[in-house]
């Protein structure tokens, strides 16, 4: 079983007042865009790299996603623009 959906973790999310909500066992589509997330992240900076160390991997990782994902690679979604010029022109135009 996955950690959270253990009886432990889900009784202490009760405890603490959340509501949990998951998705259907293998359907991808439940969370399209964090399924496509992490499908980049695999195919663009984990595959075919053995790290080291934990932390050498998660430098690498936050590197990714600060640095490269977020501000740099161009999303299909976005229209062809980094989640940071795209937030950007977001807060222009609703300044407007």
């Amino acid at each position: 079983m996955i950690q959270y959906a253990s009886d432990d973790f889900t009784k202490k999310l009760k405890k603490l007042g959340f509501k949990q909500s998951m998705s259907g066992k293998g359907d991808c589509w439940d969370n399209a865009v964090a399924e496509s997330f992490f499908g980049s992240l695999k195919t663009e900076l984990i595959h075919n790299k053995k790290y080291a160390t934990i932390a050498q991997a998660r430098r690498d990782i936050f590197d990714y996603v600060e640095v490269f994902y977020n501000r740099v690679r161009l999303h299909s979604t976005l229209g062809y623009m980094s989640p940071e010029e795209y937030e950007r022109n977001y807060k222009i135009s609703a300044a407007a």
